[in-house]
């Protein structure tokens, strides 16, 4: 599947799960804009997530976000599952 096509909730790009400002987070990312090339360029690029938190109460919540903002949230977090997809377009990220 395409990074560009939104995945599954059941079955997204990533899962990072760690401590946040709000305690217990977990990031599921469900879809990119463009390319990682193309990211590179936008300091504006956007990620579709589902995010929870200790602040949903157990609940997730879903919309875009700026990649730029994603990933300073899950820098201290740890990737619990990823498709062949992401780790080809992103690594270890």
């Amino acid at each position: 599947m395409s990074l560009q096509k939104t995945a599954d909730f059941d079955a997204p790009h990533a899962t990072y799960q760690g401590m946040g400002v709000f305690g217990h987070t977990e990031y599921r990312i469900l879809k990119t804009y463009k390319k990682p090339a193309s990211e590179l360029k936008d300091p504006y690029a956007r990620w579709m997530v589902a995010v929870k938190t200790d602040a949903t109460f157990g609940g997730f919540d879903m919309g875009d976000s700026y990649k730029r903002d994603v990933l300073t949230d899950i820098k201290t977090m740890t990737r619990t599952q990823a498709t062949d997809e992401w780790v080809d377009a992103y690594g270890e990220l």
